[in-house]
């Protein structure tokens, strides 16, 4: 595919346009030209108003309809209050030269239109924490607003997994059964509160896990719990990678609208940014800090750029040297700490097998791989973040930068674990440890988060307010919100989601209801305990980025799920799969019960013969949309164009114009000079004609 070459206009003037063939003016005579012009005319506002007045949609179609007239809201006229007034008046006057039901119609539709913004109003003040988002953005800016707007949008895909796992796996089991030989769920002598920790003893016979869904009562042969729970594990996948992809392509198109070419974001923020309905101080304080915010960001990239500009082919050799030599310390880092995951597996498994040691020490060790995940997340993603200090870019790409370092590390982090997992020795219903090790590392997430919250930073900060001279508040340093840390931490626990969710069902509600909590404990921590970093980044590019992360834990996933659909069936397996079934047995037995014709459509969908048409079918799409982009390029570019000439069509016109009011002022001044010297000269001695007196 070729790429477009894109033209950035500017706007220079030709010779053509910014000489006139007479003379030169002065920029006295250019400003009272400008102000004759129609557009300054009509900028003033009572030409305005007498100009709307004459030319409204009323007078318009009064003079095609006679009585017909418009109903655009009068707040939407950009005309004064008296105008606004004044069209009012008009409106109540020609409604009394209309019939009865006509403005009936007229009213209703006003009613209705009313009711239609009210009701959008009111829908749009039920979103969760808007409040919240606005008192974080006005403090901490945008990039800090689009983690909260990410947590959120985590959560919301969160229910609608729950839903979709409760409709098609907990739902049918419940009101169905799991058979006849199915015993009631109850404590049993063995149970006790480390369960519900490490996802043994009950939870390992509750619906939480793979191993309590079995064929059941529902046993027919397109319609039983296993092919409810297939149905259920794909249509997560799927919607997800659905609803990512659109978010990170609407971000992106966002992003590019945004771009270098567009740029008015100055000129915005300076005349248009302010809103004139804020009443409250306190919304007018969050409104100044914003655009502060935003401006502060863009002073700092434009510095950037400039500083860039300056170096030398010297700098550029040691800049690139230096940053090689941090990779290297990185890729380092990175194998350390997959070796330290690795060791930290094979304990576990150990410990797991024999369960010989004292109840506390034996959990730790259950925990260690969680243990050791959670640690060199949380401590490598922080020395990132100083190394990317050192290569001297943008404060944008420094946080880029330590996201894909930072998400290569966990997602890494997490398929390693997996794989010590799947290669090891598995005890019965193996599907239920998967389950527990995913579990295990989403409670674990979250008992850190709180742990650090609460116990770490809030003390830190109440050390720091009353003894702020101690050598230990001092040592701390102010606390700040680090973007790229919190990010990936909400990137791993839904990466964890999506891998566990195949074999522990009601891991989406856990995870819906720990990303709800944490949004109040990073509320709380980051109004109470950290401060507004000094520098900032854009959060529209950085938003893109978060989104395909998700899309790279979203990949981990589904590979997870293929390696379990192909690998072939154990002994030792348990579920609704269990006993020597599986995916293919039970789709088989489903498509071999169905009418001839449509086994033959089936057979026809998954055969090579349709594989042909269907990637014509995607060739022409693609080749439509790319057709599409560049004609809208091109129109683009056209239109960029048309306004650079247009622009300086006007100004040409606008100096030639000056230049004949210049010579017409010459022309006056010389008749007027010529008139004065053509007089005769008065005598200095001649005296005045008195009245009354006689010569």
């Amino acid at each position: 595919m070729d790429e477009h070459n894109t033209v950035s206009f500017m706007r220079l003037l030709s010779d053509e346009s910014t000489q006139s063939t007479l003379s030169s003016d002065s920029e006295l005579i250019h400003t009272q030209i400008l102000d004759q012009l129609p557009s300054a005319q009509a900028r003033r506002p009572e030409h305005n108003q007498q100009i709307y007045l004459d030319n409204t949609p009323e007078a318009t179609e009064t003079q095609k309809y006679g009585s017909t007239f418009t109903a655009q809201p009068l707040r939407n006229l950009p005309l004064c209050l008296q105008a606004k007034r004044n069209v009012r008046d008009m409106r109540n006057m020609r409604k009394t030269r209309i019939g009865f039901w006509e403005a009936w119609r007229r009213s209703q539709s006003i009613n209705r239109r009313r009711a239609r913004e009210q009701l959008g109003q009111a829908i749009r003040g039920l979103v969760p924490w808007q409040p919240t988002l606005r008192v974080i953005e006005g403090r901490f800016g945008v990039g800090v607003k689009a983690y909260f707007v990410f947590l959120r949008y985590l959560i919301y895909l969160n229910l609608l997994l729950c839903a979709l796992s409760a409709g098609l796996i907990v739902g049918p089991t419940a009101f169905y059964g799991r058979g006849i030989n199915s015993e009631l769920l109850k404590f049993e002598a063995n149970d006790s509160v480390l369960d519900f920790f490490l996802g043994t003893g009950y939870l390992d016979r509750s619906p939480v896990f793979y191993g309590f869904y079995t064929r059941g009562s529902l046993d027919f042969p397109c319609l039983n719990t296993p092919l409810l729970y297939l149905c259920a594990a794909l249509t997560i996948y799927f919607l997800s990678l659905i609803l990512i992809i659109r978010r990170t392509v609407l971000g992106y198109k966002l992003t590019q609208i945004l771009g270098k070419r567009y740029n008015t974001f100055m000129s915005y923020k300076i005349f248009c940014g302010w809103d004139y309905t804020i009443q409250d101080p306190g919304a007018a304080s969050l409104k100044h800090n914003f655009i502060r915010n935003d401006l502060k960001l863009f002073l700092d990239e434009q510095s950037f750029k400039l500083r860039e500009a300056r170096r030398t082919f010297g700098q550029w050799i040691r800049l690139y040297i230096l940053r090689v030599f941090l990779n290297l310390i990185v890729f380092s880092l990175l194998g350390g700490a997959f070796c330290l995951i690795y060791f930290a597996t094979i304990m576990s498994q150990s410990e797991i097998n024999k369960r010989g040691h004292y109840w506390l020490l034996s959990l730790f060790l259950q925990y260690l791989p969680p243990i050791t995940i959670t640690t060199v997340n949380m401590f490598l993603p922080h020395v990132f973040h100083k190394i990317a200090a050192f290569e001297d870019n943008s404060f944008t790409a420094q946080v880029n930068a330590t996201l894909v370092r930072s998400i290569f590390l966990k997602l890494a982090s997490l398929g390693i674990y997996l794989f010590f997992i799947f290669t090891a020795s598995h005890e019965q219903c193996w599907e239920n440890q998967y389950g527990r090790e995913m579990y295990k590392l989403c409670v674990f997430n979250f008992l850190t988060t709180f742990s650090f919250a609460f116990f770490m930073n809030y003390p830190r900060k109440l050390l720091q307010e009353k003894v702020p001279s101690s050598l230990v508040a001092r040592l701390s340093g102010k606390q700040q919100f680090l973007i790229p840390v919190n990010v990936l931490d909400l990137v791993y626990v839904q990466t964890v989601v999506w891998v566990g969710v195949y074999y522990c069902p009601l891991l989406p509600l856990i995870g819906t209801v720990t990303l709800a909590a944490t949004f109040y404990i990073k509320k709380f921590m980051l109004l109470r305990c950290c401060q507004a970093e000094q520098r900032m980044f854009r959060g529209s590019s950085s938003s893109v980025l978060f989104h395909f992360m998700l899309l790279l834990g979203l990949a981990m996933a589904g590979v997870t799920l293929a390696y379990n659909f192909l690998r072939p069936s154990l002994a030792s397996s348990c579920g609704p799969f269990g006993n020597g079934g599986s995916v293919y047995n039970v789709t088989g037995e489903c498509v071999g019960s169905l009418p001839p014709p449509a086994q033959s459509a089936l057979y026809y969908f998954s055969s090579e013969a349709f594989a042909l048409p269907l990637l014509m079918a995607q060739a022409i799409a693609l080749t439509f949309y790319v057709s599409q982009r560049r004609t809208n390029n091109k129109t683009i570019e056209r239109l960029k164009y048309m306004l650079v000439m247009t622009n300086s069509d006007k100004r040409f016109l606008v100096k030639q114009h000056a230049t004949i009011l210049r010579a017409k002022k010459k022309n006056t001044e010389a008749v007027a000079k010529k008139r004065s010297t053509s007089q005769p000269p008065c005598s200095p001695h001649s005296t005045r004609d008195v009245p009354g007196e006689s010569t």
